[in-house]
């Protein structure tokens, strides 16, 4: 059994009368631990004590962020198997997958600390006068992240705000807290001072109101579902900060005519099944070419076949379980609503035999019916609908005629690709590659998907306010 406690003033604690969670084991369903279930006092106490560490972490010279950041990094990937161990653990995907995300998100910190020391301002003159706009700590973040990165979601909130000189409060996914608790503890141990980083598990619907009803927050940025964000934008009316929101992705993948149907088939199911589906940025919808359909469906459902599932920490295992019994339930109720309008399973579509926990086979099914939930619900999970096109402009109204506006990928010959990319309305799109997230680029969507960005020069603007100022000789 493992205990997760709050991590506030530097230190790790418990919670106020000693209030629990239970922690899951998603391949076995079974009870395997407790996370600290936070208390108005506790969540108050950490909003004193982020605001306190905003005061002193603003002044800190760039290079002092940049020093801690890149000692941050070096501790994490010192304790990678630890993390990577309990992300497994908590969260269900295999090690190896685990493991990677520790890798990215040691990244982030390595990418913001080279950020931490960018000049972001600019200065110049009229002659007379002398004008000066520099970029400044926003000061105090709220951060809300998902269960399905439970590292590299907090690390790209994490080290955009320590760079910039803000101080952070983060609020982990209930299923999975111990990824976010362990980097808090690298940046400390790194330098950070240790009332400029909290983590509070608890309640989510009352943190979250009470984090964002405080006036000591002055921007909130979360990575989780589209009501989620609607909602955190209500409770930000109060107080008018700003928001950074990732949400919801439903994300189309364009096989374009002369694109290799083989190996765009293999790639695209690589992808789509990666962490059980359980990815924002996730290939979801398959637009293939009537010629290529039969051939593309054939060769995605032996590569799905192929892929073993099991617990994350068993050798040779590709898809783990689902998070959680929320998704199970969920996925299950896609897959019988293709069914009941006529969809056919080529391979998947059930629960695997023998397997305890929250498992569900990788599915790729055709014959979709345009009414199917799955077009227009972003599944979240293991199942694939492969869908013909005439041509490429009906490829690509039905890519966009979704209220998420995420990622997208296109398959097939370079210039063609350039330009199906360029008609897409998403944030971000892949050419022959699926490998959108990295700490060099802007991550974000939009429509219903959200805005702002993560990632890239761009990453660190978010927590920083333009301040203006013009000066003339006395």
């Amino acid at each position: 059994m493992t205990e997760t406690q709050l991590f506030v003033g530097g230190r790790l604690r418990a919670a106020a009368g000693g209030g629990t969670m239970p922690l899951h084991d998603p391949a076995t369903g079974r009870v395997t631990g407790s996370a600290a279930r936070a208390s108005e006092s506790d969540v108050d106490e950490a909003l004193e004590a982020v605001a306190r560490g905003a005061a002193a972490w603003r002044r800190s010279d760039p290079r002092e962020r940049a020093r801690v950041l890149d000692g941050a990094a070096a501790l994490l990937r010192s304790r990678a198997e630890e993390v990577a161990r309990a992300i497994t653990a908590e969260q269900g995907k295999p090690l190896g997958e685990a493991r990677a995300e520790v890798e990215q998100s040691a990244g982030y910190f390595d990418w913001f600390a080279k950020e931490a020391v960018r000049d972001l301002g600019r200065t110049w003159s009229d002659g007379d006068r002398t004008f000066a706009v520099e970029r400044r700590p926003i000061g105090p973040v709220a951060a809300f992240t998902a269960w399905n990165f439970p590292a590299s979601l907090p690390a790209r909130k994490l080290a955009p705000a320590v760079a910039a000189g803000c101080s952070i409060l983060v609020k982990p996914a209930e299923e999975a807290p111990s990824a976010a608790l362990a980097m808090a503890r690298c940046l400390v141990e790194a330098g950070l001072p240790g009332d400029a980083v909290a983590v509070v598990t608890g309640d989510a619907p009352a943190i979250a109101e009470r984090v964002i009803g405080s006036p000591v927050i002055r921007k909130i940025t979360l990575t989780g579902s589209i009501p989620v964000g609607r909602e955190l934008v209500r409770l930000s009316a109060e107080h008018l900060q700003p928001l950074s929101l990732e949400l919801g992705g439903h994300a189309p993948a364009i096989v374009l005519p002369g694109a290799d149907i083989a190996a765009a088939a293999r790639t695209l199911a690589s992808a789509k099944f990666r962490n059980a589906g359980q990815v924002c940025i996730s290939p979801t919808r398959f637009f293939v070419p009537e010629a290529d359909a039969e051939a593309f469906a054939a060769e995605f459902a032996r590569t799905a076949a192929a892929l073993v599932v099991g617990p994350g920490d068993r050798d040779g295992v590709d898809v783990g379980p689902l998070a959680n019994e929320r998704r199970l339930a969920a996925v299950e109720s896609l897959v019988a609503d293709l069914r009941e309008g006529g969809a056919r399973v080529l391979t998947g579509g059930r629960r695997p035999e023998g397997l305890p926990g929250w498992f569900y086979e990788p599915t790729v099914v055709v014959d979709v019916p345009a009414t199917a939930r799955v077009l227009t619900e972003e599944p979240f999970g293991p199942v694939a609908p492969i869908l013909p096109y005439a041509d490429l402009d009906e490829a690509v109204a039905r890519a966009n005629a979704v209220e998420q506006g995420l990622a997208a990928y296109v398959f097939g010959p370079e210039d063609a690709g350039r330009e199906a990319a360029a008609r897409l309305e998403v944030g971000m799109v892949g050419v022959n590659s699926t490998a959108l997230a990295v700490a060099e680029a802007p991550f974000g969507g939009v429509k219903s998907s959200g805005y702002g960005r993560e990632g890239g020069t761009e990453g660190i603007g978010e927590y920083t306010v333009a301040v203006y100022t013009q000066v003339r000789p006395q």
